[in-house]
């Protein structure tokens, strides 16, 4: 039901010429409402006033009153539910307290419609194989320390299905590498995907949203529609809203131990499936059930998958570096100082490339307020081996463990060229956390030479270090004919 000064409104704008769609649209009301009070003609206190009645709330309702008001001061998220002032009141006062938790929850359903902030939403219709997508923030722990994430939630309200992928900022590229990641997951693509706004894939003035280029392209190659709700009505998208906050009670507490964000982005598409065994809050019928039809609706992938990246020409300082977002600053090589290059901004890396288009150095890519200084050891490991007296000062050896900088130290001139030269081929060869394993490994042995590098290198990456070798060939017919040949008569 509107208040007085809405339905004022509604008259005061039918006076005007008005029609009932736009009443609606400058109103944000139902336009079956907005009509229903353009023909009602009999304002009468009589039709308009309820009969008071008497409550047992009422000796209770000028403490809860009491705590509302100084919910004003609190943040949003840590403001008094119906279901906490029901359970405070009979914590309290145990003895005296004696009122139903519904009647708590129509008093603050009422005090909330008094301040302006019940609108009467109409409940919308879902289709099958239509999706709602938002960003939600949460901590994990990362390495011993706290980090804060934004995941990407996907929501499908037919089935009240969804799925989860974190990231370390929601950019256009964290959009489409959740998007992405999530398609390939369930095998298929959603009808239709609605945003709250445009967020890290357009940019939106008053009602027009522009999507950036790598959305548009990302959108086109993957056929999906997409749609944004009116400014101030979230409601329209309530359902993935809804969902954020049961993500983050469910899945982020206690605080996520998280040693690989990409292993563990994977582990959730997983988990958020077990999750829908239980019944859906109103329709009868599991999640799983529900989410079986969602999924026949969906559109097939296409035959390619979708790289995720934005390519960017950006200017190297006098040490080859560049900087991303205006304050991430990563390295390309020494000899690519002062020169443009182009680089590949994804969601978790950035890419840097030769002028051949290959691959010349990769980056965890960083985010956040605060200046950050990432460099690619594998790109100065040639430097290095041209100019040894930059050793003690150089990048690479700032990243080594504490062993193995001492152990190189220790080396002769030459003898520390020897050993890099070989780890440079190993990480050419198998990769450069595996030929930096394999020198740890070499270290700890006390058998730092070019052959048990290059060995413990080839173990690492085809058997692994532990394990024992292929049983390979059955020898013994060679072994009979040369080792033990026969005496002839």
């Amino acid at each position: 039901m509107l208040q007085m000064n809405q339905i004022d409104q509604i008259k005061e704008l039918q006076r005007q010429g008005l029609g009932s769609q736009e009443i609606a649209g400058r109103l944000n009301i139902d336009r079956k409402t907005v009509a229903k009070y353009m023909r009602e003609e009999d304002f009468n206190g009589q039709a308009l006033v309820k009969k008071a009645t008497i409550s047992k709330l009422d000796p209770w309702k000028p403490k809860i009153d009491e705590w509302l008001e100084e919910d004003r001061r609190m943040r949003f998220k840590q403001r008094h539910t119906a279901k906490r002032v029901h359970n405070r009141l009979r914590t309290e006062y145990p003895e005296e307290y004696r009122c139903s938790y519904p009647l708590v929850q129509r008093y603050l359903k009422q005090k909330k419609s008094e301040r302006g902030g019940d609108q009467g939403y109409l409940e919308l219709v879902w289709p099958p194989g239509v999706a709602q997508g938002d960003f939600g923030e949460a901590d994990i722990l990362v390495g011993g320390l706290i980090r804060t994430i934004k995941y990407l939630c996907l929501s499908f309200p037919n089935s009240n299905a969804a799925f989860i992928q974190g990231f370390g900022g929601e950019t256009a590229e964290c959009v489409c590498q959740g998007l992405k990641d999530i398609f390939h997951h369930i095998g298929g693509v959603p009808e239709r995907i609605v945003f709250d706004n445009a967020g890290g894939v357009g940019r939106r003035v008053r009602d027009k949203v522009t999507l950036v280029n790598l959305f548009l392209r990302f959108k086109c190659h993957y056929g999906f529609s997409v749609s944004f709700c009116n400014p101030n009505a979230g409601h329209e998208k309530g359902h993935v809203e809804n969902k954020v906050g049961y993500v983050r009670r469910n899945f982020f507490v206690p605080i996520p131990v998280v040693e690989d964000l990409d292993l563990w982005n994977r582990s959730l598409l997983s988990r958020m499936e077990e999750d829908f065994e239980r019944p859906h809050y109103k329709k009868g019928l599991t999640i799983a059930e529900l989410w079986a039809e969602d999924r026949r609706h969906l559109s097939p992938l296409p035959d390619k998958p979708f790289l995720v990246e934005r390519l960017e020409r950006v200017r190297t300082n006098g040490y080859g570096k560049f900087c991303i977002d205006g304050r991430h600053w990563y390295s390309s090589a020494p000899e690519y100082a002062d020169r443009a290059v182009t680089v590949g901004i994804r969601a978790h890396t950035i890419v840097v490339y030769r002028e051949d288009g290959s691959a010349m150095s990769l980056h965890p890519r960083s985010f956040g307020e605060n200046r950050t200084d990432t460099a690619d050891y594998a790109t100065s490991l040639q430097t290095l081996l041209r100019r040894p007296g930059a050793w003690a000062n150089s990048p690479f050896r700032g990243g080594l463990n504490d062993s193995l900088r001492d152990h190189l130290d220790s080396l002769s001139k030459s003898d520390r060229r020897r050993v890099l030269s070989v780890f440079s081929e190993s990480a050419s060869t198998f990769g450069f956390e595996t030929a930096l394993e394999s020198l740890q490994e070499a270290v700890r042995r006390g058998t730092v030479d070019v052959f048990s590098l290059q060995a413990m290198s080839a173990r690492i990456a085809y058997d692994g270090l532990f394990s024992a070798p292929d049983k390979g060939p059955d020898l013994e017919t060679y072994d009979r004919a040369f080792l033990h040949p026969k005496v002839p008569s």
